[in-house]
């Protein structure tokens, strides 16, 4: 099986580096830059028509955006217009989001309903359709878009830790994404919570591209990389309380005394209390959910991933003194490589 690569980017980047890392990217192979769709962070369709400019073959979209803060026809309007900007490369990451919610006083109700409801809206609009939908979280009064989309089939990919959000994803996607999923016990939940919703579906379950989304930091020194990703583990509990279903996934307990610290907490990258929560994160954590370490060990993780199915590793950027482009071309240039020759070349550079 061959592996295809992606980088997901933050909306902290001006435009000027958000440019130069999309290029970065594209230049080592990589085939995807997914832009985050983070309230309170720089807009995420703004940061895409900047790589889409700055580009020519990467395919770019948002990971994620989400049903409730935009409305499912106004994603349907920006995400056909990025595809034309583009030139046929916008891809849709969609999820049930995290971020910013509380603040702007929107209610995140029924995600895997919702998420399901925003694609039929979102298809039925970009195959150019009037569309009237009375759903049960979601709602559309004949609307249709006052353009021709240039692309009825821009693929859509739902992320999601919980059972009912895979299974969406395997009835209705293109292709799945899972945080964290680097334990084998991740890894089967992951498969077969997508897998049931693609047979449920009548559809084969390989129809779907499995995306693993890690977080990844290469360093020589093993303990650096390892101590740098426990601050957004610390996010990743806040942001999956109460039920935390990628930690359950994994099979960690969250003890009751570091769910306690978390309960009333804001979600955010910026959060000063976190540190603090980060000092208690495991290296079983570290271990079940990122892929952090040198070169060597990174690649085995990879190599692992791409034994258990996985068709593409999304990989969130790391590095203790901020300069992301070294793990980006490390991974590139090193990782892959390596995880080449141990997965018998089943992934390489060039992955599009």
């Amino acid at each position: 099986m061959t592996l295809d690569t992606g980088v997901l980017l933050l909306g902290e980047h001006s435009p000027t580096r958000l440019a130069a890392l999309a290029q970065l990217a594209e230049a080592l192979g990589y085939g995807y830059v997914w832009y985050a769709d983070e309230r309170f962070f720089r807009e995420v369709y703004s940061g895409l028509t900047v790589i889409a400019t700055r580009t020519s073959r990467v395919r770019l979209g948002p990971c994620v955006t989400d049903p409730y803060a935009r409305h499912p026809a106004l994603t349907a309007m920006a995400i056909a217009t990025l595809d034309e900007i583009s030139g046929h490369r916008a891809v849709l990451g969609l999820g049930a989001g995290v971020s910013g919610f509380k603040e702007l006083g929107v209610a995140r109700d029924r995600p895997a309903v919702a998420m399901r409801e925003t694609i039929e809206i979102v298809r039925a609009l970009l195959r150019g359709e009037r569309v009237a939908y009375d759903g049960a979280v979601v709602r559309a009064a004949g609307v249709r878009l006052n353009f021709a989309p240039p692309r009825a089939a821009v693929p859509i990919f739902v992320a999601s830790n919980a059972p009912r959000g895979l299974e969406v994803a395997g009835r209705l996607a293109d292709g799945a994404i899972m945080q964290g999923c680097v334990a084998d016990r991740a890894l089967r939940y992951f498969k077969e919570h997508v897998a049931r919703g693609a047979t449920a579906a009548g559809r084969p379950p390989a129809d779907v591209a499995l995306v693993a989304r890690i977080n990844v930091c290469i360093d020589d020194d093993p303990r650096v990389a390892k101590d740098l990703m426990r601050r957004s583990i610390a996010n990743s509990l806040l942001a999956q309380q109460p039920d935390f279903p990628g930690f359950v996934a994994a099979g960690l307990e969250v003890p009751q005394g570091l769910r306690e610290k978390l309960r009333g907490l804001s979600y955010g990258y910026g959060n000063d209390a976190l540190a603090r929560i980060a000092a208690e994160v495991p290296d079983v954590y570290v271990d079940s959910l990122t892929l952090a370490g040198t070169a060597d060990d990174v690649a085995a993780g990879v190599a692992r991933l791409t034994a258990a199915g996985i068709r593409q590793l999304l990989m969130f950027p790391m590095d203790p003194a901020g300069k992301i482009e070294r793990t980006i071309e490390r991974f590139a240039t090193e990782v892959l490589p390596r995880a080449a020759r141990l997965a018998g070349g089943t992934t390489g550079r060039m992955l599009t």
